[in-house]
């Protein structure tokens, strides 16, 4: 793994190192306001991995809340990213010992970022695993620096997780630009939107990307039949 692409996963990591350090700083903060040291952070981080439910589980752990709800949560929360998964499934299977180390650190993040990689084979799964190693670093770091800076500083981070929503704006207009047809981008918008009204904010994630995947899948399959 020559610097030329060390350099390069680390340039195309940085829009999540803006986010994941912030983000995941806050919820060090929060874990030390429920009682949690900067080592349970990382523990978590290290283990578990998943932002947005990390979150949630802070409340668990102060709650006392079963393992089976702790299990059901967590699968529904990221249930989505088995839809993730199905877009590389043949570069993960190519990646030797790789494979469960990027199963394991698959998130939204690197999903979209690696979506944008213009490589060849080799190059591209290097690439892939570092955007996926220094992710998972930025993502430890910020607890550690939240769980530590949580003690010595008073802090109010209402909207600071705006950043990720961000990011996956700016992902979406620039994969707007690279392609000329947008029949799936215009899909998942109008399906997101109508799921949101139906089920809520709370309830939507999964119902539209069932919906989407399944419209898509059936217009291609149409379209390739002779």
């Amino acid at each position: 793994m020559n610097k030329t692409i060390i350099k390069y996963a680390f340039i195309k990591s940085l829009p999540i190192m803006c986010s994941y350090l912030f983000v995941s700083m806050a919820y060090g903060v929060m874990m030390e306001e429920a009682g949690f040291g900067w080592l349970y952070s990382l523990l978590i981080s290290m283990t578990v991995y998943t932002g947005a439910f990390q979150f949630v589980l802070i409340t668990f752990l102060s709650s006392g809340a079963s393992l089976l709800t702790i299990m059901l949560t967590a699968l529904l929360m990221n249930s989505r990213q088995i839809f993730y998964s199905i877009t590389f499934l043949d570069d993960f299977r190519k990646m030797g010992k790789r494979k469960l180390y990027m199963i394991h650190t698959m998130t939204d993040e690197t999903y979209a970022v690696n979506c944008t990689l213009e490589l060849q084979k080799k190059e591209k799964e290097d690439t892939m695993f570092l955007v996926a190693f220094f992710s998972r670093l930025y993502w430890m770091t910020g607890a550690v620096l939240g769980g530590i800076l949580g003690q010595l500083i008073p802090w109010n981070l209402e909207g600071i997780d705006f950043c990720m929503t961000a990011l996956f704006v700016i992902i979406f207009i620039d994969q707007w630009e690279k392609t000329t047809k947008h029949r799936a981008a215009l899909t998942g918008l109008a399906v997101g939107l109508i799921a949101l009204v139906t089920f809520g904010a709370s309830a939507f994630m999964l119902p539209a990307l069932l919906i989407t995947s399944g419209l898509l899948v059936f217009s291609e399959r149409k379209a390739v039949k002779p």
